[in-house]
């Protein structure tokens, strides 16, 4: 067995646009598969931070086993009895064998697109990668993302230095501009696809579990608490040690209590499917390519994942949402592009009003947060959604440039001047439709999105 571990803070490593898989922090740990599963079960518990383990046959690579696969099958009944003595190759046969292994010196936004590609079931496994000298290792997944954000970041600085450059070359600049932006919104849709996908997939496993449980829990208790009942009835003057107990348990509140308790629990699991489901409508991985959906089931879905932003923790106060939803048919678009939009309108909409809410402006008649979500089909078949809000609105010197790529009014940290633009291309060159916003200085800001029913088909 080798293992080689490096540095563990991405924030450690001096990486270069140009950077390769080589200058990741990368695992080497090799196990022959005919060990007990209990190898396994150490070496993962002496490297807290090990993301899987090589498995050799005669000192011959045939396989990877990662630590979350690994204790997700050790989890199931039975399990740590039946494969802990025994050889490693019998539990590998239940594993995924599916791997790709890519070269130590491909870049790592280049990896990393491969990655962002892979299945949602195995979207955060750990990355083989085959070095120079033919031997394999593994690179952590969430390393790999850290690196490319932060490959992410330089390239936004150097972009930011040629904008300062382009006033004498204005033309080139715009088309790195285009190019640029069409990168990040392919690159930020595939991974928050691929991530709120792989959110969904791991909470819907125990929740599962979790409820159906439940459906047992309540009626044993039910049981139990019937047994008691029966006893108190048979045996109404019980032992002085029996009256203690009661007394020190307090049965009474228990017995009338624990269905409530359950009951709730119950409520809770059936929330949380619900989320997960708006959550896997809203990423819509197995959507990319166009389609008949529902629009309303879209911006819906966007409202769930936003819900804690609805909230103003600071004043306790709710951001009203009003749906004046009108009869719509299921619309031809890109679901999940389309639904990239709402996300970032609706952001846009809850920042100005929590905005407003700090900044004291004569023109506001209220202080009560709210969103408008308007819908209807015309007579041209053209699909008209608005989401207005009532916050500060937008000075008209700056709604010229509000889709412009790179521009924002929000302090440095807070936006990228990416969201707009990309949801304007969004609307504009991929379904043929258009973004206009109205905004009233201190009266609040309406986002119009107009699309057709059915989309033209040269559009790509």
């Amino acid at each position: 067995m080798l293992t080689i571990g490096g540095r563990t803070n991405a924030d450690e490593l001096n990486l270069r646009l140009e950077s390769t898989l080589q200058e990741l922090v990368s695992w080497q740990v090799e196990v022959e598969i005919e060990c007990p599963g209990n190898d396994l079960a150490t070496l993962f518990k002496q490297e807290p931070l090990l993301p899987g383990i090589i498995l050799n046959n005669n000192q011959e690579y045939i396989g990877m086993i990662s630590r979350r696969k690994f204790f997700e099958y050790m989890s199931y009944p039975y399990s740590l009895a039946l494969f802990s003595i025994k050889p490693i190759k019998i539990l590998y046969k239940f594993f995924q064998t599916e791997i790709l292994a890519i070269s130590e010196d491909m870049s790592i936004v280049k990896a990393a697109e491969l990655n962002l590609q892979r299945p949602p079931q195995i979207a955060y496994e750990p990355i083989l990668v085959k070095t120079t000298s033919g031997k394999y290792k593994l690179i952590d997944f969430h390393q790999l993302l850290l690196a490319y954000s932060q490959i992410h970041v330089l390239t936004l600085v150097q972009l930011q230095q040629v904008e300062e450059q382009s006033r004498i070359a204005k033309a080139g600049f715009h088309d790195l501009q285009q190019n640029y932006t069409r990168l990040i919104q392919n690159e930020k849709m595939a991974a928050l696809g691929q991530l709120v996908a792989g959110i969904a997939h791991e909470i819907n496993n125990p929740v599962n579990f979790i409820a159906g449980n439940l459906v047992h829990a309540i009626e044993y208790s039910q049981n139990l608490l019937n047994i008691i009942r029966l006893y108190q009835e048979c045996y109404p003057e019980p032992e002085a040690e029996i009256k203690t107990a009661i007394a020190q348990i307090e049965l009474d509140f228990l017995t009338t209590d624990l269905p409530h308790l359950l009951t709730s629990m119950q409520v809770g699991t059936k929330r949380i499917k619900q989320i997960i489901l708006s959550l896997r409508n809203f990423s819509r991985l197995d959507e990319s390519e166009k389609k008949l959906v529902d629009i309303h089931e879209g911006i819906d879905s966007t409202l769930v994942i936003l819900q804690s932003r609805l909230q103003n923790h600071q004043s306790g106060e709710s951001i009203n949402i009003i749906k004046e939803y009108g009869d719509l048919p299921q619309v031809e678009c890109y679901a999940g592009l389309l639904n990239q939009v709402f996300m970032n309108i609706l952001a846009n909409a809850i920042d100005a009003i929590e905005e407003s809410l700090v900044i004291s402006h004569p023109s506001l008649v209220t202080k009560e947060g709210k969103i408008c979500i308007r819908t209807q089909l015309t007579n041209d078949s053209q699909v008209i959604i608005g989401i207005s809000d009532n916050g500060l609105g937008i000075p008209e010197s700056l709604q010229k440039r509000l889709f412009d790529p790179f521009f924002t009014t929000k302090p440095v940290g807070k936006g990228t001047g990416l969201g707009l633009s990309i949801s304007y291309q969004i609307i504009v060159e991929k379904h043929g439709g258009h973004l206009q916003c109205i905004s009233d200085l201190g009266k609040g800001t309406e986002f119009t999105i107009k699309i057709p029913v059915h989309l033209n088909s040269e559009l790509v």
